[in-house]
């Protein structure tokens, strides 16, 4: 199974969703929050590093900006 975003506007959602739907596929209406919710988590999931910073090193940074 695969999965793809298309962000359009609201007359090419609509054909690109009844297209989906008479393919077989599922289709998902998201909201403008919830795909940047979606964005952001896929942009953290490519940094995560696994590691972890002591609350002192966090608040230290943050002072610093």
């Amino acid at each position: 199974m695969s999965t793809i975003v298309i962000k359009a506007d609201k007359q090419s959602s609509k054909i690109l969703s009844e297209l989906a739907k008479r393919l077989g596929g599922n289709v998902y209406d998201l909201k403008d929050d919830q795909f940047e919710d979606l964005m952001l988590g896929m942009m953290m999931d490519s940094v995560k590093t696994n590691k972890t910073v002591s609350r002192s090193t966090v608040m230290k940074n943050l002072k610093a900006k």
